[in-house]
């Protein structure tokens, strides 16, 4: 029997939703076993804004991933994030019934659900409930209580919180995708652990993961969780710039950004142009590469300057509260050329690009290595501390046998399902598109009835339409 602990992250964002299968190996460190990456089309600012291409992304990256590591998924850790993702700070306090006894796990829970108590603006729901520092009678700056004595026990809490229907829609298409949902994570504290050492968040540091449609936020200090934030834009806006300001189509405009894009302008000479092959025949259109980072550095400078807005709320100009760590900078965002000098630039503090492969094994992918998958690989090692088994190998589960599509067309990919009891070795060879002749008519000696055959004939005729269609294909 399969003794590893199998865990699953499942990151929905709004241009890739990512689901990624690992285990702890014998040194400790994150072994990737399979990973599946599908386009997010359902997916607006990391809100669900349409139900049905959601489901069809989710299931479409979680049947790459489960053919790419021959593991059945059953329960995924899923990330949150999103304009509706709020935080604030709390302190709240329970009088212990006996001071004599010393201070255990239940008398923090307790007072971890007394926060969940708290009432809400209409609609919202909290996410998350992050102790800081406790207090016993009046002693404050304890960061451990458990084993001490005390009558009083005080703490300040961070807690996350979020919209209850956008929660919940994340859960339908969870569900729906025919797997279970096993915990929920906001995704800079996810990435956080992907990409910060223990070191850094003593010191006091700012993660900044910039995705497709959000730039989230979390700042750490004293190894404790200070502050986390989701500022509305991300790199889809600075597509959408390049896209109005070259007059080009989106995807032309994306490539243009990852190929020859820079958020410094600086860097490129007034005749470097690139050549956008035009539509239907159309003359091909020369762009320049300075105009081109001028239009990414503006938005960029945006962005930095809202998250640099949130860090001040923060309080890093006190001493106390002084970010030594600096800024690391993750998510595909991050990718962008001289992104980390800018950001160097406005705040004034040490920037550096973070990767999560730190904590992966020896042998991982250097695309596995790279801050795209930093949120995918926080999810993961928070499902191995949940230490639930959210994956079993295929040969262990007894069920029906699965199509897997290798080099099929999108449009042939849907197993026809056959509306009559057959030989269970007929229905594996039925979805692999080859039904034998012979075996259809030891089929159709079972009942000659008038319906069999109609019912027969219709399923040969379209099976026959999907051959040609394969055998038509380019």
């Amino acid at each position: 029997m399969e003794k590893d602990n199998i865990a699953v992250g499942l990151d929905i964002g709004t241009t890739k939703i990512v689901a990624m299968i690992g285990k702890k190996n014998e040194y400790g460190k994150l072994e990737i076993l399979g990973i599946g990456k599908s386009k997010s089309l359902g997916v607006a600012r990391g809100v669900v804004n349409n139900i049905t291409q959601t489901i069809q992304s989710i299931q479409q990256a979680i049947l790459e991933a489960e053919n790419n590591s021959g593991y059945k998924i059953k329960d995924v850790v899923v990330g949150i994030a999103g304009q509706h993702i709020r935080s604030i700070q709390h302190t709240d306090y329970i009088s212990r019934s006996n001071p004599e006894e010393v201070i255990g796990e239940n008398d923090i829970q307790l007072l971890i659900d007394q926060v969940n108590k708290l009432a809400m603006l209409p609609g919202e729901e909290i996410i998350h409930v992050l102790p800081q520092e406790f207090k016993i009678d009046g002693q404050s700056e304890i960061k451990e209580p458990i084993g001490m004595y005390g009558g009083r026990l005080e703490s300040s809490f961070h807690v996350v919180v979020g919209q209850a229907s956008s929660i919940r829609n994340v859960g339908r298409c969870i569900q729906s995708s025919g797997i279970e949902l096993s915990g929920l994570t906001l995704e800079p504290l996810a990435s956080a652990d992907a990409v910060l050492s223990q070191e850094e968040k003593e010191a006091g540091v700012a993660l900044i993961d910039i995705g497709g449609g959000t730039t989230d936020l979390a700042i750490f200090k004293d190894g404790i969780i200070r502050h986390t934030a989701v500022i509305p834009f991300g790199g889809n806006v600075i597509t959408e710039d390049i896209k109005e300001g070259c007059s080009i189509i989106e995807k032309q405009a994306e490539l243009l950004k990852i190929k020859f894009g820079s958020a410094w302008p600086g860097e490129n000479k007034d005749n470097e142009i690139v050549s956008i092959p035009g539509l239907r025949g159309r003359e091909p259109k020369e762009i320049s590469l300075k105009n081109l980072s001028k239009i990414i550095h503006a938005r960029v400078v945006e962005i930095v300057e809202q998250v640099f807005a949130e860090i001040k709320a923060y309080g890093h100009e006190d001493p106390r509260k002084k970010l030594i760590a600096g800024i690391v900078l993750t998510g595909g965002g991050a990718q962008l050329k001289h992104i980390k000098q800018l950001v160097e630039y406005i705040t004034g503090m040490d920037t550096r690009i973070g990767y999560p492969n730190e904590h992966l094994a020896g042998n991982s992918s250097e695309e596995i290595s790279s801050p795209l998958f930093a949120t995918a690989v926080g999810l993961v090692m928070n499902s191995i501390e949940n230490s639930t088994q959210s994956a079993v190998r295929m040969e262990l589960v007894n069920e029906q046998p699965k199509v897997v599509y290798r080099n099929v067309p999108p449009q042939a990919q849907q197993p026809v399902q056959p509306r009559y009891e057959v030989e269970e070795n007929y229905v594996e060879r039925v979805e692999a598109f080859e039904p034998p002749r012979e075996v259809r008519s030891n089929v159709a000696t079972k009942d000659e009835s008038t319906e069999t055959k109609i019912r027969r004939s219709f399923f040969d005729r379209y099976v026959d339409k999907i051959k040609d269609f394969l055998d038509n294909a380019e």
